[in-house]
């Protein structure tokens, strides 16, 4: 059969949504590995790492088992879900490559304030040993309580500890960058799974009733 055909088409639509299975089960793993180790122990972080995991798992079995079966109606709702999902993946991506300084430092600031105090001083101030998050003059306050009560090791040197928010910001393009540019990636093998789908619906399987329409 050659490629474009309906074993084609089949394989390959399988094969992606094999490989979803697999990004999916990554993420969950990598979400209980750094749960058990410490590395994160903000619940609300792991909880959102895992339910992603799932959200892609479950997608990907849906289009396997609809592939497989050659299922009509769990492949449109694959569709229709796949190009959901890209088109928010898509919009976010392109956010996170075109985010400039300011507005990294506006969303570091409300991330910030959202976090518990077992994030900022277990996952942040210990580990990137440093207090606060911007020692500026709309959020003095806050930078104030936060130094008040932070425990990171640099306290009790001379030079004193720089602000997490600096830390972050030196490394904040890059990684949003890399963020932007695997997830537009990924968004692209999205709407290859829309156009296989949509393709392999509409297309006859050969070991069927030859005047039947799938």
């Amino acid at each position: 059969m050659v490629c474009g055909g309906f074993t084609c088409s089949k394989n390959a639509l399988c094969s992606l949504n094999v490989v979803y299975m697999l990004v999916g089960l990554l993420l969950i793993g990598v979400a209980a590995w750094g749960k058990g180790f410490g590395i994160v122990s903000s619940i609300h972080i792991i909880g959102g790492v895992i339910a992603v995991g799932v959200f892609l798992l479950l997608i990907a079995i849906v289009g396997l088992i609809g592939a497989i079966h050659h299922h009509q109606v769990m492949l449109f709702f694959y569709m229709v879900i796949l190009f959901i999902v890209f088109l928010f993946q898509f919009g976010v991506s392109c956010s996170c490559l075109a985010m400039n300084q300011g507005q990294q430092g506006k969303l570091l600031n409300s991330t910030w304030g959202m976090m518990t105090d077992e994030t900022i001083k277990g996952d942040l101030e210990n580990k990137l040993d440093c207090c606060g998050l911007l020692n500026t003059t709309q959020n003095q306050l806050q930078f104030t309580s936060d130094w008040e009560r932070c425990s990171a090791p640099c306290k009790k040197s001379v030079p004193g500890c720089e602000t997490c928010g600096y830390k972050m910001l030196q490394h904040a393009s890059e990684a949003l960058r890399i963020l932007g540019g695997v997830g537009l990636f990924f968004s692209f093998t999205e709407i290859l799974g829309v156009w296989l789908a949509m393709r392999y619906r509409n297309q006859k399987d050969p070991a069927a009733n030859p005047s039947a329409f799938l």
